[in-house]
């Protein structure tokens, strides 16, 4: 039996990941608006229907834009923090609102949702691991620092998509000003390349067969970079940037390396920077 898991959008602008068995899924933060979402899970053939519930991280725009549209229009509940539903100033239904608490699993159907706090400068903010099936699949983004929780996580995962946020060079030359560089790299930002890295260099298990990485910064990094970076891997595993402009392909997880894509979306044309 499989997963099927999708980035329906990763970046500042925007991020949501679909993990779901052929009869129930979950979204995993709900960053783009109601008819985006629809639009690109439509070009993915995954119905919306099969949706059951929507995990929230944490509270910033990228990651709650469009929440309150999809759960007004399908009427999804939604597993959130009481202090990331306050922080976010969120008007949810409060039948469709499932305060979750870290380490307690989450029963959706046949998936299970565990989640761990992370560190990031927001009120609450969780990573989560999917499993179902045997399958264990990990989110792990707007991640200060990789810490003993997110190894511990990661060493479990079939599959992960996992932030790649920052080059430390282009951070540090870039136009930012100092307070948001500081921000960004000072420990409960974002992890840079070379933190993601490490952390698959060293916690990778032997049957992880997909690593998509994910909230590539527009400003201070590139996809050719991080390409570069990981090829070493991609005779083990199925590397994939997660875009900040698109869906990327549906893949399926079973545990067997170098599984395809079990839909790829047909080519269509992109600006050429597309992070």
């Amino acid at each position: 039996m499989s997963l099927f898991i999708a980035s329906l959008n990763s970046g500042s602008n925007g991020n949501c990941y679909y993990v779901g068995n052929c009869h129930e899924a979950v979204l995993v933060d709900a960053g783009l608006s109601c008819r985006e979402t629809e639009k690109r899970m439509r070009r993915l053939e995954l119905p919306m229907e099969r949706v059951k519930a929507i995990f929230i991280t944490h509270e910033h725009g990228d990651h709650i834009r469009g929440l309150e549209g999809i759960t007004t229009r399908y009427k999804i509940p939604v597993y959130i923090t009481t202090a990331t539903l306050i922080s976010g100033r969120l008007r949810i239904p409060a039948e469709l609102v499932r305060p979750f608490k870290a380490h307690e699993p989450v029963h959706i159907g046949g998936l299970a949702v565990s989640a761990f706090p992370k560190e990031h400068d927001a009120a609450d903010a969780h990573s989560f691991l999917v499993s179902g099936n045997g399958i264990n699949v990990g989110v792990y983004t707007d991640i200060g620092v990789p810490c003993e929780r997110l190894a511990h996580s990661f060493r479990q995962c079939h599959a992960a998509f996992l932030e790649a946020n920052y080059d430390e060079h282009m951070l540090e030359t870039g136009g930012y000003p100092i307070h948001l560089k500081n921000r960004i790299r000072g420990g409960k930002g974002h992890l840079s390349n070379r933190q993601a890295l490490e952390l698959l260099a060293t916690h990778r298990p032997p049957f992880m067969t997909h690593l998509l990485l994910a909230h590539l910064s527009q400003n201070n990094n590139s996809p050719e970079l991080v390409n570069g970076l990981f090829n070493e891997y991609a005779d083990e595993l199925n590397i994939v940037i997660a875009s900040r402009e698109r869906e990327s392909a549906v893949y399926e997880i079973n545990g067997t390396a170098h599984v395809q894509p079990y839909y790829a979306p047909a080519p269509r044309m992109v600006q050429a920077a597309l992070f």
